[in-house]
């Protein structure tokens, strides 16, 4: 198991590297923040493990690694919506307090990497839905999350990925 850390070279861009290993990623369009807040649009700065793997079994095979794996379905969503006691947790669908779908008709989502923010326990309006995703094709800023081309998240999977340090 492996710890990367990213190492920002623009407010959005920056450079995860893990053992010899440097892929181009995308973060927050507010860049890293050291006190996240729901919607604020920064990346969490801190070190957070990866606890597992949701992945679309319709387009890829299983990410490679160590990894807990799981297939997403249609009915699976994220809580985002700090009033419910479903709070930064994976849902199923429908579901009556403000979500995210995971199964996204853009290949955004086709894989997720679920880190440990905001997690145990999680803190309302702390930020939710911190994930290592794909980049989108223009490698567009995400809303917090730190995405990859699917080329470099695989490598750094197979190499054994477990964590990842964002420094301030």
């Amino acid at each position: 198991m492996s710890l990367a850390v990213l190492v920002a070279t623009g407010t959005s861009t920056g450079l995860l590297r893990m053992n010899g290993l440097t892929e181009p990623a995308v973060f927050g369009a507010a860049g890293i923040v050291r006190h996240k807040e729901e919607g604020d649009g920064g990346t969490p700065a801190g070190r957070f493990p990866l606890h597992r793997l949701l992945f679309r079994a319709d387009r890829l095979l299983a990410p490679p690694g160590p990894l807990p794996r799981e297939p997403l379905s249609p009915g699976d969503g994220w809580c985002d919506d700090p009033a419910h006691p479903d709070y930064n947790r994976q849902v199923s669908l429908p579901h009556p307090a403000r979500h995210e779908r995971l199964w996204r008709d853009d290949h955004v989502y086709d894989v997720v990497g679920v880190l440990g923010h905001n997690d145990d326990p999680p803190v309302p309006r702390r930020g939710s839905a911190i994930f290592l995703h794909l980049c989108r094709p223009d490698r567009a800023p995400t809303e917090g999350c730190i995405a990859l081309e699917k080329d470099g998240l695989w490598r750094l999977l197979a190499a054994g990925l477990s964590e990842i340090e964002i420094p301030a």
